[in-house]
């Protein structure tokens, strides 16, 4: 299926497979980028040599495209963009931040630039920053979320009918069913986060992918909204915030509570109780662990049949 994602990219099918912290190294990039989607990288979760180190293993891994997604909230960001430009990256996704930052200087170099969005205010500003395609994230969608609230079904195509730019669509889509729908609303690819959480190449560790596995509906939440608006599973920490908010807290308690690298403790040290476990409302779907490249494989074909099985109607 090629479309204007497809050819933007180079790539064989129009799925990104989303750059979340860590989840998405070097081994799922390369994966995901070989069974032809296109693979991110995480940058969020790496000090900037650590993600040369990412960065350099992909090329060994794939010759296909991959990229790095670079979440603007955190520290080092200068160091990480040079180092982007220094190893030859082609294609970068930013989120959670302005994106007039940086488009202009990686697109000077040559980079294919997208952005993260949550809302057709933001869209509209991505693409007057000049990014080359537009990620409208509905607030199923794990991870750092929009204060809005919007859902995926319906900011799909309030964005689509404001923009020129390609669009990608992210937030609760996790099979080929929610990929035709996606596309069907105006979108011309999806990215996809917590289905690539539980493959075997993710970097989680494995009991949190066993943890995605076993979820149910209603077992995450958004919350944290006066930090960073976080969708995660409940467990005890989740339980913990929960009952400060009892109390009416002040930014501060909020922080102090969250601490640091709680995201690391939960998501790649296997910390299940006291860990900040980010995923999305789509964990319901999700009942194993399996390659990337399955995943990857199994999406296209129920995409083909789920848009054979429309066309009847």
């Amino acid at each position: 299926m090629q479309n204007r994602i497809t050819e933007l990219f180079k790539i064989e099918h129009p799925i990104i497979q989303a750059g979340m912290i860590w989840n998405s190294g070097w081994r799922l990039a390369s994966a995901c980028s070989n069974a032809g989607a296109l693979g991110l990288l995480g940058a969020g979760s790496m000090y900037p040599e650590v993600l040369r180190e990412h960065i350099i293993k992909c090329q060994k891994a794939t010759n296909k495209p991959f990229g790095v997604n670079v979440p603007m909230l955190y520290p080092q960001i200068d160091e990480i963009i040079d180092i982007i430009i220094e190893e030859g990256v082609k294609i970068v996704f930013t989120s959670a931040g302005n994106p007039k930052t940086y488009t202009a200087k990686l697109k000077e170099q040559g980079i294919i630039v997208v952005h993260v969005v949550s809302s057709v205010k933001f869209a509209l500003k991505a693409q007057d920053a000049g990014v080359d395609a537009v990620v409208a994230e509905g607030f199923e969608a794990g991870g750092h979320n929009g204060r809005e609230e919007t859902t995926t079904f319906t900011l799909i195509p309030m964005v689509k009918e404001q923009i020129s730019v390609p669009l990608i669509a992210a937030g609760g889509i996790a099979n080929g069913n929610g990929m035709l729908a996606a596309m069907v609303l105006g979108a011309d690819a999806v990215q996809v986060g917590s289905r690539f959480v539980a493959s075997e190449e993710s970097s989680s560790h494995r009991a949190f992918k066993q943890m995605v596995v076993d979820a149910k509906e209603g077992d995450t939440l958004l919350t944290l909204k006066e930090l960073a608006p976080v969708r995660m599973m409940k467990n005890k920490f989740f339980e913990d915030v929960m009952r400060l908010y009892i109390t009416n807290p002040t930014k501060e308690a909020l922080q102090e509570l969250l601490g640091r690298a709680r995201a690391k403790r939960g998501m790649f040290e296997g910390d299940l109780e006291e860990g900040e476990l980010e995923i999305g409302q789509i964990a319901g779907l999700i009942h194993d662990i399996k390659p990337a490249a399955q995943i990857v494989n199994d999406m296209v074909s129920e995409f083909e049949a789920a848009k054979k099985m429309v066309s009847h109607f």
